[in-house]
Protein backbone atom coordinates (compact mmCIF):
# COMPACT_ATOMS: atom_id res chain seq x y z
CA UNK A 1 0.00 0.00 0.00
CA UNK A 2 1.06 3.58 -0.65
CA UNK A 3 1.71 4.88 2.86
CA UNK A 4 -0.50 7.56 4.35
CA UNK A 5 2.59 9.76 4.82
CA UNK A 6 3.01 9.93 1.04
CA UNK A 7 0.06 12.16 0.34
CA UNK A 8 1.46 14.43 -2.38
CA UNK A 9 2.18 13.36 -5.96
CA UNK A 10 5.95 13.45 -5.51
CA UNK A 11 5.83 11.23 -2.44
CA UNK A 12 3.45 8.75 -4.04
CA UNK A 13 5.63 8.54 -7.14
CA UNK A 14 8.78 8.03 -5.10
CA UNK A 15 7.28 5.25 -3.02
CA UNK A 16 5.70 3.57 -6.05
CA UNK A 17 9.01 3.60 -7.93
CA UNK A 18 10.70 1.92 -4.98
CA UNK A 19 8.07 -0.81 -4.93
CA UNK A 20 8.32 -1.41 -8.67
CA UNK A 21 12.11 -1.54 -8.42
CA UNK A 22 11.89 -4.20 -5.73
CA UNK A 23 9.57 -6.15 -8.03
CA UNK A 24 12.32 -6.31 -10.64
CA UNK A 25 11.04 -3.64 -13.02
CA UNK A 26 13.96 -1.87 -14.67
CA UNK A 27 12.36 1.47 -15.56
CA UNK A 28 10.54 1.77 -12.26
CA UNK A 29 10.51 5.57 -12.04
CA UNK A 30 9.24 6.00 -15.59
CA UNK A 31 6.55 3.37 -15.16
CA UNK A 32 5.38 4.91 -11.89
CA UNK A 33 4.91 8.23 -13.68
CA UNK A 34 3.08 6.61 -16.58
CA UNK A 35 0.71 4.84 -14.20
CA UNK A 36 0.09 8.07 -12.31
CA UNK A 37 -0.72 9.84 -15.57
CA UNK A 38 -3.25 7.11 -16.34
CA UNK A 39 -4.73 7.17 -12.83
CA UNK A 40 -4.98 10.95 -12.61
CA UNK A 41 -5.74 12.03 -16.16
CA UNK A 42 -3.05 14.71 -15.84
CA UNK A 43 -0.73 15.61 -18.68
CA UNK A 44 3.01 15.14 -18.19
CA UNK A 45 3.39 18.89 -17.67
CA UNK A 46 0.43 18.95 -15.32
CA UNK A 47 1.94 16.20 -13.18
CA UNK A 48 5.19 18.13 -12.86
CA UNK A 49 3.27 21.21 -11.76
CA UNK A 50 1.20 19.21 -9.27
CA UNK A 51 4.02 17.25 -7.60
CA UNK A 52 3.62 19.04 -4.25
CA UNK A 53 -0.17 18.91 -4.34
CA UNK A 54 -2.10 16.37 -2.29
CA UNK A 55 -3.37 13.43 -4.31
CA UNK A 56 -7.19 13.22 -4.20
CA UNK A 57 -8.44 9.99 -2.57
CA UNK A 58 -10.01 8.61 -5.74
CA UNK A 59 -6.81 9.07 -7.74
CA UNK A 60 -4.73 7.63 -4.90
CA UNK A 61 -6.91 4.52 -4.83
CA UNK A 62 -6.68 4.02 -8.60
CA UNK A 63 -2.92 4.53 -8.51
CA UNK A 64 -2.49 2.06 -5.66
CA UNK A 65 -4.49 -0.57 -7.56
CA UNK A 66 -2.37 -0.05 -10.68
CA UNK A 67 0.91 -0.27 -8.79
CA UNK A 68 -0.24 -3.45 -7.03
CA UNK A 69 -1.07 -5.00 -10.41
CA UNK A 70 2.26 -3.98 -11.90
CA UNK A 71 4.10 -5.52 -8.95
CA UNK A 72 2.73 -8.89 -10.10
CA UNK A 73 4.48 -8.22 -13.46
CA UNK A 74 1.26 -7.71 -15.34
CA UNK A 75 2.32 -5.60 -18.35
CA UNK A 76 1.89 -1.86 -17.95
CA UNK A 77 0.12 -1.71 -21.32
CA UNK A 78 -2.53 -4.15 -20.10
CA UNK A 79 -3.08 -2.14 -16.93
CA UNK A 80 -3.45 1.11 -18.84
CA UNK A 81 -5.40 -0.62 -21.62
CA UNK A 82 -3.75 1.21 -24.51
CA UNK A 83 -0.41 1.44 -26.29
CA UNK A 84 1.00 3.92 -28.79
CA UNK A 85 2.38 2.28 -31.94
CA UNK A 86 3.62 4.24 -34.94
CA UNK A 87 1.79 7.28 -33.57
CA UNK A 88 -1.50 5.39 -33.26
CA UNK A 89 -3.32 4.76 -29.97
CA UNK A 90 -4.38 1.11 -29.87
CA UNK A 91 -6.36 -0.96 -27.42
CA UNK A 92 -4.10 -3.47 -25.71
CA UNK A 93 -4.92 -6.53 -23.61
CA UNK A 94 -4.05 -10.20 -23.27
CA UNK A 95 -5.86 -11.21 -26.46
CA UNK A 96 -2.78 -10.44 -28.57
CA UNK A 97 0.90 -9.58 -28.41
CA UNK A 98 1.69 -6.11 -27.11
CA UNK A 99 2.81 -3.92 -30.03
CA UNK A 100 6.45 -3.02 -29.45
CA UNK A 101 8.62 -0.18 -30.79
CA UNK A 102 10.98 -2.59 -32.59
CA UNK A 103 8.13 -3.55 -34.90
CA UNK A 104 7.96 0.03 -36.20
CA UNK A 105 11.17 -0.75 -38.13
CA UNK A 106 9.27 -3.49 -39.98
CA UNK A 107 6.53 -1.00 -40.85
CA UNK A 108 9.15 1.39 -42.24
CA UNK A 109 10.62 -1.40 -44.36
CA UNK A 110 7.20 -2.23 -45.78
CA UNK A 111 6.31 1.39 -46.49
CA UNK A 112 9.50 1.78 -48.52
CA UNK A 113 8.12 -0.93 -50.83
CA UNK A 114 4.65 0.60 -51.18
CA UNK A 115 3.88 3.43 -53.62
CA UNK A 116 2.05 6.47 -52.25
CA UNK A 117 0.29 7.54 -55.46
CA UNK A 118 -1.86 4.54 -56.36
CA UNK A 119 -4.17 2.02 -54.70
CA UNK A 120 -2.44 -1.06 -53.32
CA UNK A 121 -3.58 -4.13 -51.45
CA UNK A 122 -1.76 -5.22 -48.29
CA UNK A 123 -2.22 -8.16 -45.94
CA UNK A 124 -0.97 -8.83 -42.41
CA UNK A 125 -0.59 -12.49 -41.50
CA UNK A 126 -1.10 -13.18 -37.80
CA UNK A 127 -2.33 -9.62 -37.36
CA UNK A 128 -2.88 -9.86 -33.58
CA UNK A 129 -3.83 -6.38 -32.38
CA UNK A 130 -3.88 -5.16 -35.98
CA UNK A 131 -0.96 -2.80 -35.31
CA UNK A 132 1.06 -3.49 -38.47
CA UNK A 133 -1.96 -3.31 -40.74
CA UNK A 134 -3.22 -0.14 -39.06
CA UNK A 135 0.18 1.54 -39.39
CA UNK A 136 0.44 0.71 -43.09
CA UNK A 137 -3.08 1.89 -43.90
CA UNK A 138 -2.64 5.07 -41.88
CA UNK A 139 0.50 5.94 -43.83
CA UNK A 140 -0.97 4.97 -47.22
CA UNK A 141 -4.47 6.50 -47.57
CA UNK A 142 -5.00 4.86 -50.97
CA UNK A 143 -4.25 1.38 -49.65
CA UNK A 144 -6.73 -1.27 -48.56
CA UNK A 145 -5.92 -4.39 -46.63
CA UNK A 146 -6.80 -7.50 -44.69
CA UNK A 147 -5.57 -8.94 -41.44
CA UNK A 148 -5.39 -12.73 -41.11
CA UNK A 149 -5.78 -14.08 -37.59
CA UNK A 150 -6.37 -17.63 -36.35
CA UNK A 151 -7.26 -16.54 -32.80
CA UNK A 152 -10.89 -15.42 -32.57
CA UNK A 153 -10.04 -13.26 -29.55
CA UNK A 154 -7.16 -11.49 -31.29
CA UNK A 155 -9.26 -11.05 -34.44
CA UNK A 156 -11.90 -9.28 -32.36
CA UNK A 157 -9.25 -6.96 -30.88
CA UNK A 158 -7.92 -6.14 -34.35
CA UNK A 159 -11.42 -5.26 -35.52
CA UNK A 160 -11.88 -2.98 -32.51
CA UNK A 161 -8.61 -1.21 -33.23
CA UNK A 162 -9.28 -0.74 -36.93
CA UNK A 163 -12.75 0.61 -36.18
CA UNK A 164 -11.44 2.91 -33.47
CA UNK A 165 -8.97 4.42 -35.91
CA UNK A 166 -11.59 4.79 -38.63
CA UNK A 167 -9.75 2.34 -40.88
CA UNK A 168 -12.42 -0.36 -41.08
CA UNK A 169 -13.84 0.92 -44.42
CA UNK A 170 -10.46 0.02 -45.97
CA UNK A 171 -9.64 -3.07 -43.92
CA UNK A 172 -11.14 -6.41 -43.09
CA UNK A 173 -10.16 -9.31 -40.84
CA UNK A 174 -10.09 -12.91 -42.02
CA UNK A 175 -10.92 -15.02 -38.99
CA UNK A 176 -8.78 -18.09 -39.67
CA UNK A 177 -5.24 -19.27 -40.35
CA UNK A 178 -3.05 -18.22 -43.25
CA UNK A 179 -3.26 -21.81 -44.54
CA UNK A 180 -7.01 -21.25 -45.09
CA UNK A 181 -6.71 -17.71 -46.48
CA UNK A 182 -7.12 -17.28 -50.24
CA UNK A 183 -5.96 -13.69 -50.65
CA UNK A 184 -2.37 -14.40 -51.73
CA UNK A 185 -2.77 -13.47 -55.44
CA UNK A 186 -4.44 -10.12 -54.69
CA UNK A 187 -1.81 -8.75 -52.33
CA UNK A 188 0.81 -6.24 -53.48
CA UNK A 189 2.55 -6.63 -50.12
CA UNK A 190 2.25 -9.15 -47.30
CA UNK A 191 3.68 -8.35 -43.87
CA UNK A 192 3.95 -10.68 -40.89
CA UNK A 193 5.29 -10.79 -37.36
CA UNK A 194 4.86 -14.54 -36.87
CA UNK A 195 5.70 -16.63 -33.79
CA UNK A 196 9.50 -16.87 -33.77
CA UNK A 197 10.63 -17.87 -30.29
CA UNK A 198 12.15 -21.36 -30.13
CA UNK A 199 9.95 -23.55 -27.94
CA UNK A 200 12.71 -24.17 -25.38
CA UNK A 201 13.26 -20.43 -25.00
CA UNK A 202 9.72 -19.59 -23.87
CA UNK A 203 10.52 -20.27 -20.22
CA UNK A 204 13.39 -17.77 -20.28
CA UNK A 205 11.25 -14.82 -21.40
CA UNK A 206 10.35 -11.99 -19.04
CA UNK A 207 7.25 -12.66 -16.90
CA UNK A 208 5.36 -9.93 -18.77
CA UNK A 209 5.79 -11.90 -21.98
CA UNK A 210 5.66 -15.58 -21.02
CA UNK A 211 2.70 -15.19 -18.63
CA UNK A 212 0.63 -12.61 -20.52
CA UNK A 213 1.28 -12.79 -24.28
CA UNK A 214 -0.62 -15.62 -26.03
CA UNK A 215 1.60 -18.69 -26.31
CA UNK A 216 0.48 -19.32 -29.89
CA UNK A 217 1.83 -15.89 -30.86
CA UNK A 218 5.25 -16.67 -29.35
CA UNK A 219 6.10 -20.33 -30.00
CA UNK A 220 7.83 -20.78 -33.36
CA UNK A 221 8.65 -24.47 -32.93
CA UNK A 222 11.92 -26.20 -32.14
CA UNK A 223 14.12 -23.67 -33.96
CA UNK A 224 11.67 -20.75 -34.07
CA UNK A 225 11.31 -20.98 -37.85
CA UNK A 226 8.17 -23.08 -38.35
CA UNK A 227 5.92 -20.14 -39.28
CA UNK A 228 8.49 -18.70 -41.70
CA UNK A 229 8.78 -22.01 -43.53
CA UNK A 230 5.02 -22.27 -43.88
CA UNK A 231 4.43 -18.67 -44.95
CA UNK A 232 7.32 -18.62 -47.43
CA UNK A 233 6.08 -21.83 -49.04
CA UNK A 234 2.53 -20.53 -49.34
CA UNK A 235 3.72 -17.13 -50.57
CA UNK A 236 5.94 -18.67 -53.22
CA UNK A 237 3.00 -20.66 -54.54
CA UNK A 238 0.34 -17.97 -54.27
CA UNK A 239 1.74 -14.43 -54.54
CA UNK A 240 1.80 -12.56 -57.84
CA UNK A 241 5.10 -11.62 -59.48
CA UNK A 242 6.59 -8.42 -58.10
CA UNK A 243 4.65 -8.54 -54.82
CA UNK A 244 6.62 -8.02 -51.62
CA UNK A 245 6.87 -10.23 -48.55
CA UNK A 246 8.07 -8.53 -45.34
CA UNK A 247 8.85 -10.29 -42.06
CA UNK A 248 9.69 -9.30 -38.54
CA UNK A 249 12.39 -11.66 -37.27
CA UNK A 250 14.20 -12.58 -34.09
CA UNK A 251 17.65 -11.05 -33.59
CA UNK A 252 19.48 -14.22 -34.67
CA UNK A 253 17.25 -15.31 -37.56
CA UNK A 254 18.31 -13.06 -40.45
CA UNK A 255 20.46 -15.58 -42.30
CA UNK A 256 17.97 -18.43 -41.90
CA UNK A 257 14.99 -16.41 -43.12
CA UNK A 258 16.97 -14.94 -46.00
CA UNK A 259 17.92 -18.47 -47.07
CA UNK A 260 14.30 -19.59 -46.90
CA UNK A 261 13.20 -16.69 -49.10
CA UNK A 262 15.97 -16.98 -51.67
CA UNK A 263 15.47 -20.74 -51.84
CA UNK A 264 11.78 -20.19 -52.61
CA UNK A 265 12.56 -17.84 -55.47
CA UNK A 266 12.27 -14.42 -53.85
CA UNK A 267 14.64 -11.74 -55.13
CA UNK A 268 15.87 -8.28 -54.07
CA UNK A 269 16.13 -9.58 -50.51
CA UNK A 270 16.92 -6.92 -47.94
CA UNK A 271 17.25 -6.57 -44.19
CA UNK A 272 17.05 -3.87 -41.54
CA UNK A 273 18.08 -3.47 -37.92
CA UNK A 274 16.08 -1.97 -35.07
CA UNK A 275 17.26 0.98 -32.97
CA UNK A 276 19.11 -1.43 -30.67
CA UNK A 277 21.23 -2.70 -33.56
CA UNK A 278 19.47 -6.08 -33.74
CA UNK A 279 18.38 -7.61 -37.04
CA UNK A 280 14.62 -7.06 -37.14
CA UNK A 281 13.23 -7.10 -40.70
CA UNK A 282 13.71 -9.21 -43.82
CA UNK A 283 11.94 -8.67 -47.12
CA UNK A 284 11.96 -9.85 -50.72
CA UNK A 285 10.03 -9.70 -53.99
CA UNK A 286 8.22 -12.59 -55.64
CA UNK A 287 9.95 -13.40 -58.91
CA UNK A 288 7.98 -13.76 -62.13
Amino acid sequence: MISKTSTDYAGCLREAAQRLGRAGIEEARLEARLLMLAASGLTAAGLISAERDEVPPGIAARFEAMIAERETRRPLQHIVGTVCFYGLDLLCDDRALIPRPDSEIVVEAALALLPEDRPVRVADLGTGSGCLLAALLSARPLASGEGVEASHEAAALARENLAGLGLDPRAGIFDGSWTEWEGWPAADLIISNPPYIASAGIATLAPEVRAHDPLAALDGGADGLDAYREIVSLAAAGMKPGAALVFEIGHDQKDAVCRLMSGAGFSAIGTAQDLGGNDRAVWGLKQG
